[in-house]
């Protein structure tokens, strides 16, 4: 423990802030065991059950469909709670439903159709904690990492989750070639449940730090989150040492209040359109890659297993030089050059017919995504008020799952009208096109 200590908090981190840094890299790490096993091969299963491009889509789709319902109440409902605490909660709601997968083959036996639809009919249901847990951790990693320090621990998080991912996800292609089907597969979603068991229990002790700002938090000894506060820190509320007039409130300026329809006049209504335009083009393509791994290039689950294991593999050398990059070119190019690197991926998977161009294009891809994976987070934050995060990033939630949606659902229709390969290159046109739109108007 003090070899890693020292590792991943060097000197150089103030005493105040290791204890979040750690948990915040054994989370992370943790996380990489479940995304390296049961998240990883999720959909190559479906494909093998012989499940149809929308019906892959929809793992995706219905869930974000819950996420965009949910966000602004999701986002309301932070408000009024401690971030650290509602974060630990449904996070811990949202991975209990991967011990259903485990389950699911001695349900259906022989029925895939029936444990398909089983599947999509889950991750339904995960999507109301992940609604919490996409919106709130953005807020908890800003309200636990101060600003001087977050490409620090950003960077050491993607290099954290890069060892675990590319270690369990060689493993689980070697269970996965070597098992009987489905019983590998029941191994590798177990280890998933490990891994997202240990990750909440490690976000337990993630904690907002102190404001000294804050009159509030110099009178406690808690650390009052900037979540619980949004109300009395919100542009309309009045200054200090005015005296608010009362007025009545219209049913339409209630529910204007309540939707924030002024952030959409902000300028965070650029960084939401260019987002937009990098989602879409981002989930577009997703669901076409277990069908293209399986029935275009023929890969054993040993073989993508090895393929995301490279291309964490460089996510992890791309992240050695996140934090220097960023400093000299700031979060939002940074982000901008990485979604433009990422239109390679689909690009060349359409070119590809062997084993040995999935391992070159993994590797680029992973390059691509150190740079964009890394920045993008942080370059949201960047152009957030500090007082007022819940609401912008439900406005955020709102785009990430509209895109999730429409992306998972258009992509497999788009691919059947006009093939997958040509589907692939026109999508990794459009993530080209959205890099260059992040770095001309986000």
């Amino acid at each position: 423990m003090k070899h890693i200590t020292s590792l991943f908090n060097p000197p150089s981190v103030p005493a105040e802030y290791r204890r979040n840094f750690i948990h915040l890299y054994f989370d992370i790490a943790w996380y990489g065991l479940l995304a390296g096993s049961a998240v990883n091969f999720l959909t190559v299963y479906a494909a093998r059950l012989g499940a149809s491009g929308l019906q892959i889509g929809l793992l995706g789709a219905l869930t974000a469909a819950v996420n965009l319902v949910l966000a602004i109440p999701a986002g309301r409902w932070l408000e009024k709670r401690s971030v650290d605490k509602a974060i630990f909660w449904t996070a811990a709601a949202y991975r209990a439903g991967y011990i259903a997968w485990v389950f699911l083959p001695f349900i259906f036996g022989a029925n895939s159709q029936g444990e398909i639809w089983a599947l999509i009919f889950i991750n339904f249901l995960m999507g109301i904690p992940l609604t919490v847990v996409g919106l709130g951790f953005n807020a908890l990693f800003a309200a636990a990492v101060p600003s001087e320090w977050r490409a620090h621990v950003a960077g050491t998080r993607n290099v954290v989750l890069s060892v675990t991912f590319i270690l369990t996800s060689l493993v689980s292609g070697y269970i996965l070639d070597r098992a009987a089907f489905p019983l590998g597969y029941q191994i590798v979603f177990l280890i998933g449940v490990v891994g997202g068991a240990m990750s909440s229990f490690h976000l337990w002790f993630v904690r907002p730090l102190p404001r000294p700002d804050s009159r509030a938090e110099q009178a406690s000894h808690e650390p009052v989150s900037p979540l619980s506060e949004p109300e009395s820190a919100s542009p309309a509320s009045p200054a200090p040492g005015t005296v608010p007039v009362s007025r009545a409130t219209s049913p339409r300026e209630s529910i204007r209040a309540s939707l924030r329809l002024d952030i959409l006049k902000s300028p965070f209504r650029a960084v939401l359109l260019v987002m937009f335009a990098f989602h879409l083009s981002q989930f577009l393509a997703i669901p076409l890659f277990p069908i293209a791994y399986v029935r275009s290039l023929r890969l054993t689950d040993e073989h993508i297993g090895i393929g995301t294991a490279i291309f964490y593999l460089t996510v992890l050398v791309g992240s050695t030089q996140l934090n220097r990059l960023v400093r000299r070119a700031g979060h939002k190019n940074i982000t901008g050059w990485g979604v433009m690197g990422m239109a390679v991926y689909p690009f060349l998977l359409a070119l590809s017919s062997t084993v040995w161009h999935f391992y070159g294009l993994s590797a680029l891809g992973g390059l691509a995504w150190a740079l964009a994976g890394g920045a993008y987070a942080n370059y949201l934050l960047e152009n957030i008020p500090e007082n007022d995060r819940p609401a912008h990033l439900a406005w955020y939630t709102i785009v990430l799952n509209a895109c999730t949606l429409l992306g998972s659902l258009a992509g497999p229709a788009i691919a059947e009208w006009i093939g997958l390969s040509a589907a692939l290159i026109l999508f990794g046109a459009l993530r080209g096109l959205a890099g260059f739109a992040i770095l001309r108007w986000g």
